[in-house]
């Protein structure tokens, strides 16, 4: 691994993926450091930069579909992997088969957890609960229907847990075709055994008529190691997971740091560090 703060990476990509929460965002807002980053890749190299995110299309940032309208961004992976596409339209989709989507829904009920489906319309939670009906209006995309993911298109199911200690730790998830992605210690996604970001990113790189190993990402979480692994340069934030930290090519800053700005300064010379 390379120290990023230090020295500069000497790789110049086709293709660039962003995770989104806690690297390009923090709390659900695009830093305006990192859009004004963007927009000057965008406008002064022919770089492409696209989203990789874990996040269902339903709950992408409006600033980062602003973006995308605007063809800053040349597509999204998003749902880890699931659902990607471009402002044009879609590029590949995996779906739950109805078998999975039933085998995860009673894996949650079995053990009374909180748990919710994606679409690329809804997040439909298959809870029903007082803290859930107060959250409904700040996400216009979520409603409360438990068979929803019997007669809709479903890509992953969000799980919420408690306490450390009621985390499924004891489900033999491989044995069913499964895998449960921790993006915090109170929640996580459950996905078909074979999904994830880098699945998702191979796609869109073949869309686009580009080697995977030209492609850089930059992320934070747990659900971009596979990623980490199959491009040709990956790069952690300073504020990362140390499981990722660990596959990472390079480690820059935090947001607050400019970390962005200090991997990318390389690749666009005019990008001043107090952008």
């Amino acid at each position: 691994m390379t120290d990023v703060l230090n020295t500069p990476p000497i790789f110049t990509p086709k293709i660039i993926f962003f995770d989104i929460d806690d690297t390009l965002c923090r709390e659900g807002k695009l830093a305006p450091q990192n859009k004004a980053t963007l927009e000057a890749l965008a406008a002064q190299t022919d770089i492409k930069l696209a989203i990789a995110t874990g996040r269902s299309k339903s709950l992408i940032p409006d600033d980062i579909l602003e973006l995308l309208d605007r063809q800053v961004f040349d597509a999204i992976v998003c749902t880890n992997g699931q659902y990607n596409f471009t402002k044009q339209g879609l590029i590949s989709h995996y779906p739950l088969t109805l078998a999975q989507a039933e085998k995860i829904d009673a894996l949650c009920q079995q053990d009374h957890l909180m748990h919710k489906f994606d679409s690329d319309r809804h997040l439909a939670w298959a809870t029903d609960n007082e803290k859930i009906r107060a959250s409904l209006p700040d996400y216009p995309s979520a409603i409360i229907d438990p068979d929803y993911y019997k007669t809709n298109t479903v890509y992953q199911c969000s799980v919420f847990f408690s306490h450390n200690a009621d985390r499924m730790q004891d489900v033999d998830f491989a044995k069913k075709g499964l895998k449960l992605v921790y993006w915090h210690h109170v929640g996580g996604d459950i996905l078909p055994i074979e999904a994830s970001k880098a699945r998702g990113v191979s796609d869109v790189c073949h869309y686009f008529d580009i080697d995977i190993k030209q492609a850089m990402a930059i992320g934070d979480g747990f659900n971009d190691i596979e990623m980490f692994k199959a491009v040709g340069f990956s790069v952690a934030m300073g504020d990362s997971e140390p499981e990722l930290i660990q596959v990472a090519d390079f480690v820059t800053g935090t947001i607050e740091d400019k970390g962005i700005q200090k991997v990318l300064h390389p690749l666009l010379p005019n990008l001043s560090q107090q952008t």
